[in-house]
């Protein structure tokens, strides 16, 4: 890295700002309101891969190349997941919001933030075996057109496999993990029927609206990577998304308390960020 990021933090932070407005302006990407420390971090990542030594080189090289441009987002857009993550959720998703989804004669879900797609497929799993999925709806979004693309696919590495079946075993699971998928090589290429129901579409949190009325609605740990008002505003998107009595399931570092909607909610299962729309 050149001295000059070292040693001009101050001129860093303009370059930063400066670059997140021009791909506003160019793309239609709104990154401007993400956290800082966490945009810093990542950016700094990309001028290390890109072999850049200022923002704004990095700036040029993404305003006049897509595929530079496409590199930037997957840098930014966090896609950290995994099948069943957090078990006890899914746990509590089976036992607390499958029984009240079972009232409903059509049930949509939207899994906001879905990335490249297990949790989308854990989801599917659960409702699956409860008897549900036949009359389900999942709108699966991402900003990032990347890890759709892997989404739409349902093809995973089989190494992770080991893990995702404790999960799958710790979330309740009624079956053998192994039933899901077929193994080709070193992928898992997960059953067709699991996503006969999914919507697998680009949606960006920060600048689209809301597109329906849901159910049930998913956007963990999706909020942690945005600023107070950023986040402020997507709890507007996602509660006039809900569905009065529908359920929002948050990650376990996210939490609707000092929101403007925190009145808006009663807590379903409070130690899983399960929360039930009762305004």
């Amino acid at each position: 890295m050149s001295s000059r990021r070292e040693h001009n933090p101050d001129l860093e932070a303009i370059e930063i700002k400066l670059l997140l407005e021009g791909v506003y302006l160019h793309y239609g990407y709104d990154f401007r309101e993400y956290a800082p420390a966490s945009l810093k971090r990542r950016i700094g990542d990309l001028l290390r891969d890109e072999k850049v030594d200022s923002v704004s080189q990095l700036q040029d090289r993404i305003l006049h190349d897509a595929a530079c441009f496409e590199r930037f987002v997957i840098a930014l857009t966090v896609n950290v997941t995994a099948m069943f993550r957090d078990p006890s959720f899914y746990l509590a998703l089976r036992t607390k919001v499958v029984p009240l989804l079972k009232t409903y004669p059509f049930v949509r879900i939207w899994h906001a933030g879905c990335s490249s797609g297990e949790e989308v497929y854990s989801t599917a799993i659960v409702l699956t075996e409860e008897g549900i999925y036949d009359r389900c709806r999942i709108y699966a979004t991402d900003l990032n057109e990347a890890v759709l693309r892997r989404a739409r696919e349902g093809i995973y590495s089989l190494e992770f496999m080991q893990g995702y079946v404790a999960n799958y075993v710790k979330a309740g699971g009624r079956a053998a993990f192994s039933e899901y998928y077929a193994a080709d090589n070193d992928s898992a290429i997960f059953r067709s029927s699991l996503r006969r129901n999914v919507v697998f579409s680009q949606h960006n949190l920060v600048t689209d609206r809301s597109f329906n009325e849901f159910n049930l609605i998913l956007c963990r740990n999706v909020l942690i990577y945005f600023n107070q008002d950023l986040q402020n505003r997507v709890h507007h998107l996602l509660y006039e998304s809900l569905a009065k009595f529908g359920v929002l399931g948050l990650g376990h570092k996210e939490t609707i308390s000092y929101t403007p909607y925190e009145s808006k909610y009663e807590a379903l299962e409070e130690g899983e960020k399960l929360y039930r729309r009762i305004a």
